[in-house]
């Protein structure tokens, strides 16, 4: 399992979802906060999602108040200057890192503590 794991971790990389601050992130997982990274994805997933439908709702709404709007991707994406074609595929790309996350997560919890935390190459 931990091999499945480890695999699935390689493919996130690969696949660009995840970057060295993920491995930062668990650098800072020890035996006292085992599950650290999964914490802090959970409430990156939060607050994101509470993001997302405020800026969804106020696009739908049509009546821009681009103050807000600038401060809502500001605070989403640390960046105010996307469309909202751009602002559906981060939707999207979010709605998929969550899914794949939550598996890795659940693999990792089910194949107990491991070694290192290391990015497999």
């Amino acid at each position: 399992m931990q091999r499945q794991v480890a695999l699935i971790k390689q493919s996130l990389f690969d696949q660009g979802f995840l970057d060295e601050q993920f491995m930062e992130l668990e650098e800072l997982q020890d035996d006292v906060n085992p599950n650290f990274v999964e914490e802090v994805a959970t409430l990156y997933f939060k607050d994101s999602a509470r993001l997302i439908n405020s800026i969804d709702q106020a696009l739908e709404r049509g009546s821009f108040d681009f103050n807000r709007l600038d401060n809502y991707m500001h605070q989403f994406k640390g960046s105010s200057s996307r469309c909202l074609r751009t602002f559906q595929q981060v939707k999207k790309e979010h709605a998929t890192l969550r899914k794949k996350l939550e598996h890795y997560f659940q693999l990792a919890r089910q194949a107990g503590p491991k070694e290192t935390a290391r990015r497999s190459k």
